[in-house]
């Protein structure tokens, strides 16, 4: 009987080590919601904080923080140094949109896709003081470009 015992015993110890790792090692993901998705071509100015960390703004007033789920130690470098790729199903229904959905990655020139572990919005003052600890960056104008007089 003993042995039994003990057979149970491991495999009910082992089965619940085994589902406590799984949720330790998954975070929970929640995806913004439509309205409030990072639209790609918007993006106006991007920062890499570190090789887990992005700072991303689209437009003049939506700023958004990007998790990785790994160290990404290429981002920022070449060009392009930051492009957004959206999940099978982003490109099927909404392919400018990245939301921090399943399947969504970052990627650079030099750099393979990194998943994106969360899509957050930030306030101004969170964005510069990240902006100021940023290793690489880049920012571009949405501003037509000057006539020239012939």
């Amino acid at each position: 009987m003993k042995p039994v015992m003990s057979v149970m015993l491991f495999f009910a110890l082992a089965a619940n080590a085994g589902l406590a790792f799984a949720q330790s090692s998954t975070p929970a993901r929640t995806p913004l919601r439509n309205n409030d998705c990072l639209r790609i071509s918007q993006i106006n100015e991007w920062h890499v904080i570190d090789d887990r960390t992005a700072i991303v703004q689209a437009g003049p007033y939506q700023r958004y923080l990007v998790k990785l789920q790994a160290d990404c130690q290429k981002l920022g470098i070449g060009n392009p140094g930051l492009r957004f790729i959206g999940s099978r199903a982003d490109r099927a229904t909404q392919p400018d949109r990245i939301c921090g959905s399943a399947g969504e990655k970052v990627a650079a020139r030099y750099q393979p896709g990194c998943a994106i572990q969360s899509l957050s919005l930030i306030d101004q003052a969170t964005f510069n003081d990240l902006r100021n600890k940023a290793k690489r960056n880049s920012t571009t104008t949405q501003q037509p470009a000057p006539a020239t007089n012939p």
